[in-house]
């Protein structure tokens, strides 16, 4: 009904068990559940495997519900410092040992999940924040794609993508791998993204929109819905402005323009989900 209320018609799911989808489904086919879903799987590799054919689903309760994606998570979030980085937080406090975040899933784990998921047809959405993380689900997707070669336009994820090294800014366009962001999060994160990683890295690779779309890459826009407010209008206003509370703008060679930020909202997140 939220998303519904604020012009949201079709909703990207990022991640449900199975009896979650069981429900939602249902809910589909009754034609109660008003908005359209597309679901990502959210479980262990034990679960998906003998489930994956029987849930992939296209278009069920006149075209409101679809399963074809599959979530894992290689790290945490910026601001407890849990992003997985290449070098150190640089605001670490007096005293504390040098960390650079961690991975929060076990990177053979989620390599075991591609091979699942190109197997199966599903397209795989791996949560990276840090550049470390977004480099190390970019070496997945490469070594996965090389041993299937026939398998084309997958149009695999990052979710978030935030913070990448510029080395591996081009791999995203060059592997066919989306670039599922947030333009709302950049600038509630702006005022501790320099505090963390200095001014140099902020620079050269927080929410670096135009470089990714610059190299051939998709970037696509939402708000990562509980952490942001479900509506569009304060995501697109951050996207084109990039401008915080204080009036500063955070790095604005990297604004979208509204035409930019518009097709981020509609076509590229329809092509994303297919």
């Amino acid at each position: 009904r939220e998303c519904l209320s604020k012009g949201i018609t079709t909703f990207q799911d990022a991640g449900s068990p199975l009896p979650t989808v069981d429900l939602l489904k249902s809910l589909a086919e009754e034609h109660k559940l008003g908005l359209r879903l597309w679901v990502m799987l959210r479980t262990s590799n034990a679960i998906l495997a003998p489930n994956l054919r029987k849930y992939y689903t296209i278009g069920a309760g006149d075209d409101h519900f679809t399963v074809r994606a599959i979530k894992r998570m290689m790290d945490g979030a910026l601001g407890s410092r849990g992003a997985w980085m290449l070098e150190p937080y640089s605001d670490l406090p007096p005293g504390t040992p040098n960390s650079s975040g961690l991975a929060t899933e076990d990177p053979a784990d989620i390599r075991k999940t591609a091979e699942l998921a190109i197997a199966n047809g599903y397209q795989l959405c791996v949560h990276a924040i840090g550049d470390r993380a977004n480099r190390e689900v970019l070496n997945i997707y490469e070594a996965v794609f090389k041993e299937h070669p026939d398998k084309k336009a997958l149009r695999w994820r990052i979710e978030h993508a935030q913070h990448i090294d510029p080395a591996d800014i081009p791999r995203f366009a060059e592997l066919g791998v989306i670039a599922s962001m947030q333009g709302i999060h950049c600038t509630s994160d702006a005022p501790f993204v320099i505090l963390r990683l200095g001014p140099k890295r902020a620079e050269a690779g927080a929410y670096v929109w135009q470089s990714l779309m610059r190299s051939g890459a998709l970037v696509t826009n939402g708000t990562d819905t509980p952490v942001e407010d479900v509506d569009p209008i304060a995501c697109f206003y951050a996207s084109v402005s990039r401008k915080l509370k204080d009036g500063s703008v955070f790095f604005p060679d990297q604004r979208m323009s509204r035409e930019e930020a518009l097709r981020s909202y509609t076509v590229n997140n329809a092509y994303s989900a297919f």
